[in-house]
């Protein structure tokens, strides 16, 4: 009889994850109260982070606290009210970032990311997109004269990871960018790093990939999960859907779900906007642009050029507050000749552990219950990975990455 299951979230990591079951041949219906891709995986910046790979939380942080705390800086914008209601959350995620915990945390979202780029290619060619796939790196630039050394201190961390990357003084930043303003001394070019034109559009190819193969799609808001027999069952406002394992992937949502379960994930969320602009005749950029002391992205994409904010940790559901989309945009007009902006502005939410670690496995103490969630800023790239690792150990078979950094154990009685 051919296995079922149940993928609750249709972002990238669940889509990812819904085909890498199916590749296997068990029977999967994906969930989600949205079409695939129109969640947290629509809002990012597009990059394939293949060097991504130091934690948010990694020692420079606590140098950095005294300049975040008074909420001026475009990096972080923190709801002290919120902050309060969890203090446990924070603490754990200050403690983690202690530098011995460093190198591990680094090998093991270097195993994620390693194969981002590989993976997404494949992937787009299966559907049908591969021409939303640029492979033209990602350039970082410091506004001032001290990114020489943070460039080179980044280069050379880099190097050591076996990732190339390029130093760039002002005139090889106007040479591989030249609409840019010249107002940044230094850059850093990584050329391994890919990026897309539309992650939402890619995240829901991949969606269509899986319904054309036969997989089942319902779009329906998930109310429950609970054991059902020797499998699991999933309430929905549709109704409800049994299978032998449900594989849990709603990004901020999850712990919303496990809760009712006795299961509490230790998950939290970083809200994130972006804006799109239009450029102005003539310009133009080959690849997405983080402007590294104004906390931004700016990335090229279908619907013209995404400026992304930094963290805002507010209530998943709170008002938008668009102090830092403001000061992003402000300092994003600085740097690349832009007109008006197009659309409205958006916001989304990040699902993060306090280890800055996903979390990929088996629930404790309920078979059959997988968990794929908190891939924090770099979900889309690590997506597929994750479903990889996921549909590997349901399957019994080695996963293409290490599995015990990433274990719900660590956070899950």
């Amino acid at each position: 009889m051919t296995r079922t299951a149940l993928v609750l979230g249709a972002g990238m990591v669940g889509v990812s994850c819904a085909l890498a079951l199916q590749k296997r041949g068990i029977a999967v219906t994906l969930i989600d109260r949205r079409e695939p891709g129109r969640e947290t995986s629509h809002g990012n910046a597009g990059v394939l982070a293949r060097s991504s790979i130091v934690p948010l939380n990694n020692p420079s942080l606590f140098p950095k606290i005294t300049s975040y705390l008074g909420n001026r800086h475009p990096a972080l914008n923190m709801s002290w009210r919120r902050a309060l209601t969890r203090p446990g959350w924070l603490l754990r995620f200050l403690w983690e970032a202690r530098p011995s915990q460093a190198a591990a945390r680094i090998a093991a979202l270097e195993s994620l990311t390693a194969s981002t780029v590989e993976r997404h290619r494949a992937l787009m060619t299966e559907a049908g997109i591969a021409h939303r796939l640029r492979e033209t790196g990602t350039l970082k630039l410091w506004r001032t004269e001290a990114g020489h050394a943070a460039a080179k201190a980044e280069h050379d961390f880099l190097k050591g990871r076996g990732i190339e990357s390029r130093m760039l003084d002002r005139q090889g930043i106007s040479a591989v960018e030249p609409s840019l303003n010249p107002i940044f001394p230094a850059g850093l070019l990584i050329p391994s790093v890919g990026s897309v034109d539309s992650p939402g559009a890619v995240t829901a190819a991949y969606g269509k990939l899986f319904a054309d193969r036969g997989g089942r799609i319902e779009q329906a808001e998930v109310t429950g999960l609970a054991r059902h027999g020797a499998g699991w069952r999933a309430n929905t406002a549709k109704g409800s859907f049994d299978a032998d394992i449900a594989v849990v992937a709603l990004g901020p949502w999850s712990g919303d779900l496990l809760k009712p379960l006795g299961l509490d994930p230790w998950l939290d969320v970083e809200r994130g906007y972006h804006r799109h602009m239009e450029a102005q005749a003539g310009a133009r950029l080959s690849r997405p642009v983080y402007d590294v002391d104004a906390a931004y992205y700016m990335a090229p994409m279908e619907q013209g050029y995404r400026i992304t904010s930094g963290v805002d940790l507010s209530d998943r559901d709170a008002p938008d507050n668009h102090r830092q989309i403001d000061s992003v945009t402000t300092a994003a007009r600085e740097a690349f000749p832009f007109n008006g902006v197009i659309g409205e502005t958006w916001r989304g939410a990040r699902p993060t552990l306090p280890d800055s670690l996903p979390m990929i496995g088996q629930a404790p103490r309920n078979p059959g219950l997988w968990l794929a969630f908190g891939n924090q800023h770099i979900g889309f790239s690590t997506g597929p990975i994750t479903g990889e690792m996921i549909a590997a150990m349901v399957c019994g078979e080695t996963p293409p990455a290490d599995p015990k950094p990433f274990r719900p154990e660590r956070y899950i009685a």
